[in-house]
């Protein structure tokens, strides 16, 4: 049975607003001064050594710049058939990643009837958001979540909606979840579902039921992924369908259109 092991962590602390702001930069070259303002930031919020220690060690992610710089770069943006979406996100067709999708809940039957029993998203929807974000686990990023989630708080386009997460992110190192070395997205996503760090912290459970939750193990991240769905609003057993309540709420997963169109589309492909 999944159990809902929430980080022993205070929300109240982590998530809350800061009373003040570390001013965004447009250079790269103000990037080390951001991370002096964002230091008396995460004091404030308890970050204690191993997180300071991963705030300093941070550097400026190239990739995650480039991304924010010019947001057409990034993979599928410009994609609005969610099977072109598809294709290009995945490198191959729209089929052949439906196909995948079926192949993988095949393969794990019991992790996700359990998951759909306690929170009611399907299989399919779980095991589509995976393959997009992942590949089902086979690639789960080359950026130091550390360098690539406080770039992207200091990146003015950004800032400071992504604060919260660069300190969630400096927290998790603190805590010995991650280290300053630890890979993942651009965006300093992590794990097989790429959460964000507060994202993690918020809704982590422990889906195998070994007494933590890790978002490296596939079962604790796709039950994860499922306590973020219906804390927003899933009604399990509902269309999720383009216009449906459920798709709405697949915003708060990515508030592209585009993937939440593509999420929906492969979902209902790999449900026939």
């Amino acid at each position: 049975m999944v159990t809902k092991t929430l980080f022993a962590i205070a929300l109240s602390m982590s998530m809350a607003a800061p009373a003040w702001a570390a001013p965004c930069i447009t250079k790269k070259a103000d990037f080390g001064a951001y991370k002096q303002t964002l230091a008396k930031q995460a004091a404030a919020a308890g970050i204690g050594q191993r997180g300071m220690q991963a705030l300093n060690a941070a550097e400026l992610s190239g990739i995650t710049w480039r991304f924010e710089s010019n947001p057409a770069s990034q993979s599928g943006v410009s994609q609005g058939d969610p099977a072109q979406f598809l294709a290009k996100r995945s490198g191959s067709s729209a089929q052949n990643f439906v196909k995948q999708t079926r192949a993988k809940i095949a393969r794990n039957p019991n992790t996700f009837a359990s998951i759909e029993r306690a929170y009611g998203v399907p299989a399919s929807l779980l095991a589509t958001i995976w393959g997009l974000e992942t590949s089902w686990g086979g690639y789960l990023g080359k950026t130091p979540i550390v360098s690539g989630a406080v770039t992207l708080s200091s990146y003015c386009r950004r800032a400071p909606k992504f604060e919260s997460h660069a300190i969630a992110a400096l927290q998790m190192a603190d805590r010995g979840i991650i280290s300053s070395n630890t890979l993942g997205g651009p965006s300093g996503e992590l794990g097989h579902m790429q959460f964000l760090a507060g994202n993690w912290l918020r809704y982590g459970v422990d889906g195998n039921g070994d007494g933590r939750a890790d978002p490296y193990t596939a079962a604790d991240a796709l039950a994860s992924a499922a306590n973020m769905l219906r804390q927003n609003g899933w009604k399990a057993g509902q269309p999720f369908g383009n216009g449906t309540r459920n798709f709405k709420v697949l915003s708060v997963w990515n508030d592209s259109g585009n993937y939440q169109r593509a999420i929906a589309y492969a979902a209902e492909l790999a449900q026939k």
